[in-house]
C-alpha cells in the first residue's frame, strides 16, 4: 500500500505483478494484471536499461578477457 501510495503522484494505472496474495488483496482488479507475460516484457526492458546506463561507465556493454577488446 505504501509503494502505491508512493506511484500515485506518477499516474500510475495498471500493475503488472506475480499471483503473490498480498497484491490481489490491496489492488482493484481493474487495475492489476498478475501473471507472467508482462512481467517479462517489464524485467526484459529493465535489463535493457540497465546494460546501457553501465554502458555510460564503460566503453563496452560487458566485460572481455581480450586484450583488444579492453583497450577500445
Amino acid at each position: 500500500m505504501k509503494l502505491k501510495a508512493l506511484l500515485e503522484p506518477f499516474g500510475v494505472t495498471k500493475y503488472y505483478t506475480d499471483d503473490w496474495g498480498a497484491y490481489t488483496r490491496h489492488l482493484d482488479p481493474d487495475e492489476h494484471q498478475p501473471g507472467k507475460r508482462n512481467t517479462q516484457k517489464i524485467e526484459r526492458k529493465h535489463l535493457t536499461l540497465h546494460a546501457r546506463i553501465k554502458r555510460l561507465a564503460r566503453k563496452t556493454i560487458c566485460f572481455s578477457k581480450s586484450i583488444q577488446m579492453g583497450s577500445i
